[in-house]
């Protein structure tokens, strides 16, 4: 309840600041303003105006009552309002530091589980230790064995050259049997197979480039030809339409030049006769329209400091909303982000084992496909020695007839062998370096989880001090603003007696503005209707601009003005107004130009864009066929992609998020303001009423003295209106003094003259 105490002293100091006043305002409104009426018929006048103020007080008096009860009602929701934010406050602390415990439980697990994955890494470098030393003794084998293979490779290799045959050779040795055909020669046939449609395909790609790079030249030396031919005549037309429209405003301007010749040299020097009496008036005009001027820029800079401070005790409200808003959706978005990490350790877990089992599985492959060629070489070698012992068994008593067929057959088992023990080779080296591929994989994998699982725990722990600080600052700011508070509402209290006195002051200059007013109205409406016949001559200054305007040269341009009247006959304001618009209209004329310019160069970006849209899109046509290992890196790529999309997805809910606040501030402010005015609105009731109260004293107290003050008043208003009135005389004998200058034209007639009806038919 002490709010409506506080409320309760301004009306006494409303009371007590008004009642000098107030016996002014009831003296205007009770005592007539005429001298010749008898006293018999002010007793009467007043006894009628006493029972009509009764009543109205008696109205007033009800509606300040109903209006204390809405105040009251206002001050009860206004407290409701304040219980319920204090209560929301108390929420969300306790919400706070629910999370920051929440956060310490995750902390605690993420360090264990960080514990056991450190433990698992040492077990499995332990095992990859041992598997490394397993392998390196069976890379010495297998280099060993490649010794031997490469020895035999560089025997093939020097079989192997001179590929190149005719096609003679070619059918000589296709004749032939595959059994006596050398490897050489054997490799030199597929080899020319394989050649032969190549080189065909080759000269017939050949000759049909040059045949469409001819045909391209042709086509652009066409494309060259027609385009210049398009802009020449593109810039023919816009010159031609240029000279035709320049013609016609000549045609037009000539025209109006000679049917207005002979009116502007009759009419022209009762004219200027006429603006030099305007602008004298006007400048009695603005001398006073600006000491008016003056007095309410005094009372709207005081109204503009009284608002401002408003506004920021509003802003401070505000804010103190909004970093609660902000500390509980932090909240929960650090309960959601805990709850995402504990979802991707699962899945890195899922991950980490399943690499576990495809590397043992690989490794299983990998000796068992060892132990398969190891044993298949070994049972070729041996039937191979069979072969040959069983041979030479047979042979030997025929050895000069057939030792040249025995070497042949040799070199092809051999020969065979060696393949063979090549192809083995590859296939090992091949499996060995997929197998180290996959094993480097599964380490950067392991090492990006670690960093990755680093990372997340500092932020975490860098996170939570901000929460902590953030935490601190809305207390702290919460401390101050209570203080701030507390000394807006002392100068609330100051600036409400302020207003009183001003809103006291703003009355009495209303009063005498208003009367003003009236006065200033019904001059310009005499001074308006004389100033229709310049909007007349305005039309033609304005047809005379565009005609000069569209003359290149300024001499041109001045002796069109000159001819209109640029010289002494046109005023100083015409003058300023034809230079104007002239430079105006040659401006218009350039930034045309410029526009078609600008035209021309955005249909060559629009051109360019194109072609640089065909080469991205062939551009990913070729990044979607490519392969292992730049496959893989377009596939990150496009992630990332996808990622950052849905970032800014959340980027623009967010934002969606702030507009949606923002309409809710400004609700808030709208009712804000509709409570100001009805604050303003009690204020004018009490001030109303304090006039009728010391209306009722002044009536009581006497009309004797009433009537003396009115007339003390009104005789200062008498002397001001003598001193007009014989300012008045005082220039009406001025000009009687001068009758050798002319007297302003007054229009009489009730029929339209003859210069009027020229003037509708000119634009005809």
């Amino acid at each position: 309840m002490p709010p409506k105490k506080q409320q309760l002293k301004p009306t006494a100091n409303v009371s007590s600041s008004l009642d000098l006043e107030s016996e002014d305002i009831s003296l205007e409104t009770t005592v007539p303003t005429t001298e010749d009426v008898s006293s018999s018929d002010e007793h009467r006048d007043g006894s009628q105006k006493v029972t009509r103020q009764l009543i109205e007080r008696k109205e007033l008096l009800h509606n300040v009552q109903l209006l204390k009860i809405e105040l009251s009602q206002k001050n009860l929701v206004i407290d409701n309002m304040k219980a319920d934010h204090m209560s929301k406050i108390d929420e969300l602390e306790e919400r706070l530091n629910d999370a920051l415990h929440q956060k310490q439980v995750l902390t605690l697990r993420l360090d264990s589980q960080l514990k056991l994955a450190q433990e698992d890494n040492r077990k499995q470098q332990s095992l990859r230790r041992q598997e490394m030393e397993a392998i390196l003794l069976r890379q010495q084998q297998l280099e060993e064995t490649n010794r031997q293979l490469c020895e035999k490779a560089g025997e093939l290799r020097r079989s192997l050259r001179d590929l190149d045959i005719s096609q003679e050779r070619y059918q000589e040795l296709r004749s032939l049997p595959e059994d006596k055909l050398s490897i050489q020669e054997y490799v030199a046939i597929r080899f020319y197979e394989a050649m032969n449609p190549l080189r065909t395909q080759l000269t017939q790609l050949s000759e049909q480039k040059s045949y469409l790079t001819e045909e391209l030249e042709l086509h652009r030396n066409k494309m060259k030809v027609l385009m210049e031919s398009y802009d020449e005549e593109r810039r023919l037309r816009s010159e031609l339409e240029l000279r035709s429209q320049r013609l016609t405003l000549e045609l037009a301007d000539t025209k109006q030049l000679i049917q207005e010749g002979d009116y502007r040299r009759d009419n022209y020097p009762n004219i200027q006769r006429e603006r030099d009496t305007f602008e004298a008036d006007l400048k009695e005009l603005t001398k006073r329209f600006e000491t008016v001027e003056r007095a309410h820029a005094a009372l709207t800079k005081d109204r503009d400091t009284l608002s401002k401070e408003v506004a920021t005790l509003h802003q401070s409200v505000t804010l103190l909303q909004k970093d609660k808003e902000y500390l509980h959706r932090q909240n929960m978005e650090l309960n959601v982000r805990c709850a995402h990490e504990g979802d991707r350790l699962e899945r890195l877990q899922v991950q980490l084992e399943d690499t576990k089992k495809a590397r043992e599985e690989a490794y299983e492959k990998y000796v068992s496909s060892r132990d398969h060629y190891k044993s298949e070489y070994e049972n070729k070698l041996r039937e191979e020695l069979e072969n040959i012992r069983l041979r030479t068994s047979q042979e030997i008593e025929n050895l000069q007839r057939t030792s040249r067929e025995m070497y042949e057959r040799e070199n092809r088992n051999l020969r065979e062998a060696r393949d063979n023990a090549v192809l083995e080779r590859d296939r090992a080296v091949a499996a060995e370096r997929d197998a180290q591929s996959r094993y480097d994989q599964l380490l950067e994998q392991f090492r990006q989880l670690q960093l990755g699982t680093d990372s997340r725990v500092a932020e975490l722990s860098s996170r939570s001090k901000l929460h902590s600080f953030e935490a601190e600052r809305a207390q702290m700011l919460k401390e101050e603003t209570a203080k701030a508070l507390a000394q807006c509402q002392l100068e609330c209290e100051k600036q409400q007696k302020k207003l009183e006195l001003l809103t006291q002051e703003f009355y009495r200059l209303q009063t005498s503005s208003e009367k003003r007013v009236a006065e200033l109205q019904a001059q310009n409406a005499e001074q308006a209707s004389r100033l229709e016949t310049y909007e007349k001559l305005e039309q033609e200054l304005d047809q005379v601009t565009m005609q000069a305007a569209e003359i290149g040269d300024e001499e041109e341009a001045e002796r069109v003005l000159f001819s209109y009247g640029y010289g002494a006959n046109v005023p100083t304001t015409a003058k300023r107004r034809l230079k104007q618009s002239v430079h105006l209209a040659r401006r218009v004329l350039q930034l045309e130009r410029q526009n078609t310019s600008l035209r021309r160069e955005l249909e060559r970006h629009k051109s360019q864009a194109g072609q640089t849209a065909q080469e991205l899109s062939a551009a990913n046509q070729l990044l979607q066929q490519t392969q292992q290992p730049y496959s893989f890196m377009i596939e990150t790529v496009r992630e990332r992609d996808a990622q950052i999309s849905r970032l800014k997805e959340r980027v623009s809910s967010l934002e969606d998020d702030v507009s949606s606040l923002r309409k809710e501030r400004n609700a808030l402010q709208q009712v804000k303001n509709d409570m100001a005015a009805d604050l303003e609105r009690l204020l004018n009731n009490r001030e109303e009423l304090a006039v009728m109260k010391q209306v009722l004293i002044g009536m009581r107290s006497g009309q004797s003295d009433a009537l003396n003050r009115f007339e003390t008043e009104k005789g200062g208003a008498k002397t001001s209106e003598t001193g007009k009135q014989r300012s008045k005389r005082v220039g009406l004998t001025v000009e009687e003094e001068s009758p050798n200058k002319p007297k302003p034209t007054v229009f009489t007639k009730s029929d339209v003259p003859d210069w009027y009806q020229r003037l509708k038919q000119k634009p005809k």
